[in-house]
């Protein structure tokens, strides 16, 4: 591995980690020689765990810290701890998100604010918490620190039937951007960008394509057939995997990307080009 893609001597917390997208940059973020802070809900504990054995067995570092992203209790106390064992935070990841799929009319005002505390509330707070401890050790790197927001392919292009999850996602898209430019102006030296996943083969996707399959979206009439007209509209004919969308990840937490701020990577096989 080039020095420019070591993290070591990095403090790495990522959000949602106890699974799927979050669980593949976090093995990926310690295998690159960061300590890794893996961060879930407590129901969540015997997955992160999981996670926690599978980087220790390879000779990484990491430790988990229950976390619901959208109670700001949780960040005080999560920060606080990070601050006593490690002195500092290098990289946010903030990867934790719901997804609501369902016609508009269906939908209540508690089931938007429900989808907002996570994707749009949670990101909001895991930044304003994180930076007290990132602005200083920012300040002593050449590199800077770096905060991965996770959006998706729908917060740039339209959702039918997950309408509010694209919403979302949209927010954190420009969220990302604005705080890119306000970083820099301040002089923080801590870049900010997002990353667009397609379709990617984890249990939540397999939840969306079920549901979509029960509204009979493009004709489908079960999962397997709506995973299958996924496939077959990507310019790849397929879905991607987690580790694809962790080395996308790695390359924005890395000094390799030093010069890379306010950007929106899209990692889709090429859907929003369409």
């Amino acid at each position: 591995m080039s020095s420019t893609m070591s993290l070591h001597d990095r403090v790495a917390l990522v959000t949602g980690a106890a699974d799927g997208i979050g669980a593949a940059v976090a093995r990926t973020l310690a295998a690159a020689g960061a300590t890794v802070v893996v961060t879930d809900l407590g129901s969540q504990t015997a997955k992160a765990e999981a996670v926690l054995a599978d980087i220790g067995a390879r000779g990484g570092r990491a430790e988990f810290v229950a976390l619901d992203v959208g109670d700001e209790r949780h960040w005080q106390e999560a920060m606080a701890g990070i601050e006593r064992r490690h002195g500092g935070l290098d990289v946010l990841v903030n990867n934790a998100g719901v997804v609501l799929v369902k016609p508009l009319e269906e939908i209540s005002l508690d089931e938007l604010r429900w989808i907002s505390r996570t994707n749009i509330e949670g990101v909001f707070l895991g930044i304003r918490s994180a930076l007290p401890l990132m602005k200083p050790r920012a300040a002593r790197r050449d590199a800077g620190g770096s905060i991965v927001n996770f959006s998706s392919a729908m917060g740039i292009k339209g959702y039918p039937f997950g309408s509010l999850y694209s919403m979302t996602k949209g927010a954190i898209r420009l969220l990302s951007k604005s705080l890119a430019l306000e970083f820099a102006q301040l002089g923080y030296n801590i870049r900010v960008n997002s990353v667009h996943p397609g379709l990617v083969d984890t249990t939540m996707v397999a939840r969306e394509t079920e549901k979509l399959s029960q509204l009979g979206v493009m004709g489908t009439r079960t999962p397997q057939e709506m995973r299958q007209a996924f496939e077959r509209l990507n310019p790849l004919g397929r879905l991607g995997s987690t580790q694809e969308i962790a080395n996308a990840v790695l390359f924005l937490a890395s000094d390799l990307s030093t010069f890379v701020n306010g950007a929106e990577m899209t990692v889709d096989g090429g859907e929003t080009a369409q």
